[in-house]
């Protein structure tokens, strides 16, 4: 799947929400009253319902021109904005002889009839991305990214996550953009050159080549975040990028740590350990 090339006007949307009203019309028999469209979509994993009253009012499920199903989709596409994707579902309600209304959800989850598997999660935010404040809970929980992280007040600290997440069989997700080898060395200098707080004499496993024991089991801190030995050492190894907020303050920092005193140490060590 393929992000849209560009957006569509507003002028634009009204004339594809008024084509999928026409497209649905041939689905009814005559004396139809109201009509009810549901579709809802995560990458791949579409899902239409459509359903019609005749003058007993009774609901009738019948199968969507495949039409309604394309053009909810270029309407989808077509709504996208990189700052908050698009939607998720929608809702088009018909009443006789004219009157129509049209409801978009780019936050909820959708009521699925059958859940999308966890591709169909990860092809929405390739093919849709949206700013990371803007993912809503549910889809990060489903995609394996880690909660969103509030903004941290002056002198709180901060911990960075090693990895997104981890998928069913509980292997490590990353969904990072990546870094120039110039960026890594700059952030690789940066990351080993904060105090460590906090170590032990073992090393832990490396969770992307199994079988290797590797990793440091350490923690350092330049006064704002607290990071694990394993976030350089993903970074050296296998060119895993630090989370894109911790990459962020450092660049910001100009690559030059600050220094840490001795309470903001001892802070570090409490929030490390729960003390």
């Amino acid at each position: 799947m393929s992000q849209p090339a560009s957006p569509l006007s507003e002028q634009e949307q009204q004339q594809l929400v008024r084509r999928i009203g026409r497209a649905m019309l041939p689905a009814f028999p005559a004396g139809w009253q109201r009509v009810r469209a549901e579709y809802r979509a995560a990458g791949r994993h579409i899902e239409v319902d459509l359903a019609f009253t005749g003058p007993d009012g009774q609901w009738r499920q019948v199968r969507p021109p495949m039409d309604v199903v394309q053009l909810f989709g270029q309407l989808r596409a077509g709504m996208y904005t990189s700052e908050r994707g698009t939607w998720l579902s929608a809702v088009y309600e018909l009443e006789a002889p004219a009157a129509f209304a049209v409801d978009f959800n780019a936050e909820d989850e959708p009521r699925w009839r059958n859940p999308p598997p966890l591709i169909g999660f990860q092809d929405e935010l390739r093919t849709f991305p949206r700013a990371d404040e803007r993912i809503p809970d549910w889809l990060r929980q489903r995609v394996g990214l880690p909660p969103r992280v509030e903004p941290v007040a002056p002198g709180e600290l901060r911990t960075a996550h090693v990895y997104d997440g981890r998928d069913e069989a509980g292997r490590p997700v990353v969904h990072r953009p990546a870094v120039d080898a110039q960026l890594r060395d700059a952030l690789l200098a940066y990351l080993e050159a904060a105090p460590v707080v906090l170590a032990a004499r073992n090393l832990d496993v490396d969770e992307f080549a199994p079988g290797e024991q590797d990793v440091p089991l350490n923690f350092r801190t330049d006064g704002t975040w607290i990071w694990a030995g394993a976030v350089p050492h993903y970074l050296r190894k296998h060119g895993l990028p630090p989370e894109p907020a911790l990459v962020r303050h450092i660049r910001d920092r100009e690559f030059r740590p600050a220094e840490v005193d001795e309470a903001t140490r001892d802070r570090a060590v409490a929030l490390i350990t729960g003390a």
